[in-house]
């Protein structure tokens, strides 16, 4: 099942690792095996699931549109508003 392909793994390292790159030039690359890449994906499946239809917000809030799989600009995004609670 999903959930024991993310517990075998400590998914914050495996972001901690990929935030760690920032700082980097654009393009450097992370380190992460197939394993690791299918718990993250499951994880935010998880997470995704979880979450209601409609969402109640509170202001303020930043909407970002399609980044189209830039991760320097997911991670410039988290420079700019902070890493998102857990």
């Amino acid at each position: 099942s999903r959930l024991c392909v993310v517990m075998a793994f400590n998914i914050d390292n495996i972001i901690e690792r990929l935030v760690a790159v920032k700082s980097a030039r654009p393009g450097t690359c992370v380190s992460i095996n197939d394993k690791e890449a299918a718990a993250l994906i499951a994880a935010a499946e998880e997470v995704v699931l979880r979450q209601p239809v409609l969402l109640q917000l509170e202001a303020p809030l930043q909407i970002v549109g399609d980044i189209h799989g830039q991760f320097y600009d997911l991670l410039r995004l988290l420079d700019f508003r902070g890493l998102p609670p857990h």
